[in-house]
């Protein structure tokens, strides 16, 4: 089965499940995936090598948090540690209308989004080389969300601080975080902690929804 065939038998399976994606994203998505596993080969952007798996632990993994993120025509995301570009960059290619910014430190990985960016002519997306401790005052986001950045209460301190009033932080989990939920600092609550079904992965996903206190 080819990249792209399977990435259509995705996108399919997340609208059964509710996600409403794009005409002509499985297209954009594997035009992705051929960069990400172009560059992986020299930069090592990712441990996943097989393609089958990037597409359901990474563009898949994605995609199905959707439903949770929202759906504001305006909505401004902030992706904290894309790496190479997960989530923010499949988020951003499902819905153009958003403004998505992706946050990493290592150049290696901002280069590489940069040009993913360039190539698939991603014009509602920033990329940002620098640390969240790092990034500029004056910007605040509707919500802020990272795969795996850090644990929560550092993931929380990091993001209240570019969090736009009523916005949320969204953490993508594998098993549940019951430990790091507990060690939240006391300026941010629990909104929700959904489950995520993600087509293809026979694993624990758990979405882990916060906001100011």
């Amino acid at each position: 089965m080819t990249d792209r065939i399977s990435l259509e038998a995705g996108v399919e399976a997340l609208a059964a499940r509710g996600v409403h994606l794009p005409s002509g994203i499985a297209e954009r998505l594997a035009r992705y995936l051929a960069l990400l596993q172009k560059w992986n080969r020299v930069y090592n952007l990712t441990a996943i090598r097989d393609s089958d798996r990037m597409i359901t632990h990474h563009l898949l993994d994605a995609l199905a948090v959707l439903p949770h993120v929202g759906d504001a025509r305006s909505l401004r995301l902030l992706d904290v540690g894309s790496g190479a570009g997960i989530p923010g960059m499949p988020l951003a290619l499902a819905r153009p209308e958003w403004q998505v910014t992706l946050l990493d430190s290592n150049h290696k990985k901002g280069a590489f989004m940069q040009q993913a960016v360039a190539e698939l002519g991603a014009g509602n997306v920033d990329v940002r080389t620098c640390r969240i401790e790092d990034f500029p005052s004056g910007h605040a986001f509707d919500v802020v969300i990272s795969r795996a950045f850090s644990d929560l209460a550092t993931f929380a301190d990091a993001g209240l601080r570019v969090l736009a009033p009523g916005g949320r932080l969204l953490a993508m989990k594998g098993v549940f975080p019951h430990e790091e939920l507990r060690e939240l600092p006391p300026g941010v609550r629990v909104r929700d902690t959904p489950s995520v079904a993600v087509p293809g992965l026979d694993a624990e996903r758990h979405l882990v929804v916060l906001e100011a206190a």
